[in-house]
Parts: C-alpha cells; structure tokens; sequence
C-alpha cells in the first residue's frame, strides 16, 4: 500500500496540494525548469497560489530561480543537503520505485528502464509511461502494472523492447521526454 499510504503521509505532512505538486514536478525529473504562469495553467491554481510556494520552496532553497527574459524559472536544487531523499520520496509517491523493483526482482531479464512523456516533464497527468528494455514476462509484467494501479491511483503503460528494437528506435525515442530510471550494471 505503500503509493496511496506515502501521498497521504506528505499530504499530512504538508497541507498544500499546490507544493506537493510542485515538489512532484521538479523532483521527478530534477532537470526541468518551468515558470509560474506555465505551473498555474497546468495545475488549474491561481498565479498567487503558486507563487507563495514557489517563493517559500526557493527561501528554504529546495529550489533554485533564475530570470531569463520576462519570466523566472524555477528548478530543483540538486545541490541542497536533502535533494536525494526527496527525490527518492517523490518516487516513492509515484510508486515508480515500487514498478521498477518488481520487475527487477521477477520478471526476467531488465537492462534499463525509463519514463517517457508527462511524467518525464514532472507532469502527474494519471497515466505513467515506462520504457522497458529487455527480455520481460509479459504476462507477469501486466499483473504486477494492474496490483501497483491500485495502490498508486495512476495507469501505467509499458512498453517492452528488445535492445535491438531499442537501438533502431532510438533516434525516435529521443524526440521525446525521457528520463532514465534504472539501468543494469551489464548494459
């Protein structure tokens, strides 16, 4: 239960809906830089709302500002003392850690691992895009993605590839958002 325990847990932890969303956009993928306008239309808040916590998360130094032109933005803080353990925390929440073990423990031969798309850009849009390179049980693969949807209140989508079909789809695959989750010590 660890996904639906976790988000519940931070949410207690923290009261505001807005920074939890902001610490799962900017620590998800800690190289994404976005601005207030472009955070409040995709969270459907307020520009003020944003700005509070944005200004609160930059004074505690959990993120870093930077002006370019007319617009701030806003990225994560890799360099702050707790940045790996709210990385690991953010993924927790997403129970990307959760996916990620499970196949690696029981379903066959993973080389690497990646989120595509939203997720990849920090954006909970509800449905998690993995990219599994290797020679994975589909079967359990499907299982394991259905137990963890439940706990996670999020779809996630595979897609399976050989490392030939990743090598010839490479030149594709980088035109989107990836971001690497795991990778094994052979590949």
């Amino acid at each position: 239960m660890l996904g639906h325990n976790m988000t519940a847990f931070l949410e207690g932890l923290i009261s505001s809906k807005t920074r939890i969303r902001l610490l799962i956009r900017f620590f998800l993928n800690p190289a994404i830089r976005s601005y207030l306008r472009e955070l409040a239309k995709e969270f459907g808040v307020s520009t003020n709302s944003v700005r509070e916590e944005l200004n609160q998360l930059t004074r505690a130094k959990l993120l870093k500002a930077e002006r370019n032109g007319r617009n701030v933005y806003y990225q994560a803080n890799e360099n702050h003392p707790l940045f790996p353990e709210l990385k690991s925390m953010v993924a927790k929440v997403m129970g990307i850690d959760q996916v990620i073990d499970g196949i690696i423990k029981r379903l066959g031969n993973l080389e690497k691992a990646y989120i595509l798309d939203d997720y990849a850009e920090g954006k909970d849009t509800g449905i998690i895009d993995l990219l599994l390179v290797g020679d994975i049980d589909h079967y359990h693969l499907n299982d394991l993605s259905r137990k963890t949807e439940r706990y996670i209140r999020r779809k996630i989508r595979t897609l399976v590839v050989s490392s030939e079909e990743y090598k010839s789809l490479s030149a594709k695959l980088n035109k989107r958002s990836m971001l690497s989750l795991w990778e094994s010590k052979d590949s």
